[in-house]
């Protein structure tokens, strides 16, 4: 996972030395898409020979990642923010056109599981509405998982109803939210899973933070099982590597993630 806050040509010269092929680019700041900087990053990847799976598109106004604010704060359930949010999707979705990227990834926030519920109905309409923007540029819409349990998020995708909607198969947020075991999800939605974070972490332990995460091996996930049934499922994308923390202790348990998934795979 790169980062588009930072410098793009160093983020991307990291992976190069990292030995990886191909990266998901985030970026949450719409002002950072532009033309100028598409040029950048394309020529960049070109020298690099580094391929960009997904643009992970964010958008504008308050975050809070946890149980008791987050419901209200992320992705395009809250009605307050939903139109923006919107338009910043659609920023993205441009960006990865610029760029020749095939998608945009991002969290929609934490579904409702009534489906009579005002905010379920306003994220379908939402997500349709972008969704239908990307499928006129030739784009898929992905799903990032875990903030909305597997059966909910298969009934979302069903109620959009485009034909490019597809998932990003988050399996450590599926923990670290405390919304399924991601090896069993694979059963309800597996599917429509285009991309998958090699990520782990631990369940919650109390009702109100996430759960941690943690390097890749000394989760939850069980990676022995998961890829197998990825590939059953006939999945044969990237595993984009995420640590969520930086420094040399990010550089060392990348390097620890590249080697445990080159020995399963």
């Amino acid at each position: 996972m790169l980062s588009q806050e930072r410098s793009p040509r160093e983020e991307i010269e990291k992976v190069r030395k990292l030995g990886l092929p191909t990266c998901q680019l985030a970026c949450w700041d719409p002002k950072l898409m532009g033309e100028g900087t598409a040029k950048e990053i394309e020529r960049t990847c070109r020298e690099s020979r580094l391929e960009i799976t997904t643009i992970w598109a964010g958008y504008t106004g308050r975050l809070v990642w946890n149980f008791v604010e987050g419901p209200k704060t992320i992705g395009l359930v809250p009605p307050d923010m939903r139109a923006q949010r919107v338009k910043d999707l659609k920023c993205g979705a441009d960006f990865a056109k610029r760029l020749a990227v095939r998608s945009i990834t991002t969290h929609v926030g934490f579904l409702p599981i009534d489906p009579g519920d005002e905010g379920y109905r306003g994220a379908v309409d939402a997500v349709r509405d972008v969704a239908q923007y990307c499928a006129k540029l030739g784009l898929g819409f992905n799903f990032e998982t875990g903030q909305e349990t597997p059966v909910t998020l298969l009934r979302c995708i069903e109620d959009v109803g485009t034909d490019n909607l597809g998932i990003n198969l988050d399996p450590a947020n599926l923990i670290l939210y405390g919304m399924a075991n991601p090896v069993d999800a694979l059963d309800v939605f597996g599917r429509y899973v285009r991309g998958v974070h090699a990520k782990d972490g631990e369940y919650p332990t109390n009702g109100r933070e996430l759960g941690k995460e943690k390097p890749l091996g000394q989760g939850k996930v069980n990676f022995e099982k998961l890829i197998p049934k990825l590939k059953g499922l006939g999945y044969a994308g990237a595993l984009t590597i995420e640590r969520e923390i930086g420094g040399e202790e990010q550089i060392r348990d990348i390097l620890m993630a590249k080697e445990i998934l080159e020995r399963l795979c």
